[in-house]
């Protein structure tokens, strides 16, 4: 996957679409449905149960936020997992890309 690729045009301001493998989204997500990822430009907005596009410990994810805290001075930080209940860490806003805005099967 072009995720330096897809990270850039996020930067830009554009939205990209791309069709993310893997189970572990079901039945949200399934294996292979054409997403579409937006900017945020604002992450006050982005709320538990929204889906990101993010790296998390060195890897690239499209998962649930699962929890949100605002750090004073330091913006805010996501706990992400994926929608079978596991946690994959927490994460700054500098770690989280862009919020999925369509799911296409």
């Amino acid at each position: 996957m072009n995720w330096d690729g897809h990270k850039e045009e996020l930067k830009k301001g554009e939205a990209v679409k791309f069709r993310p493998k893997g189970n572990s989204m079901q039945p949200k997500i399934n294996s292979g449905d054409e997403i579409t990822v937006s900017p945020i430009k604002d992450y006050s907005t982005i709320k538990k149960g929204d889906i990101v596009f993010c790296k998390v410990n060195g890897n690239h994810y499209v998962h649930l936020v699962q929890a949100v805290e605002q750090k004073l001075g330091s913006g805010y930080r996501f706990q992400i997992g994926n929608n079978k209940n596991h946690t994959n860490g927490t994460v700054g806003q500098s770690q989280v890309f862009g919020k999925v805005t369509r799911v296409v099967a």
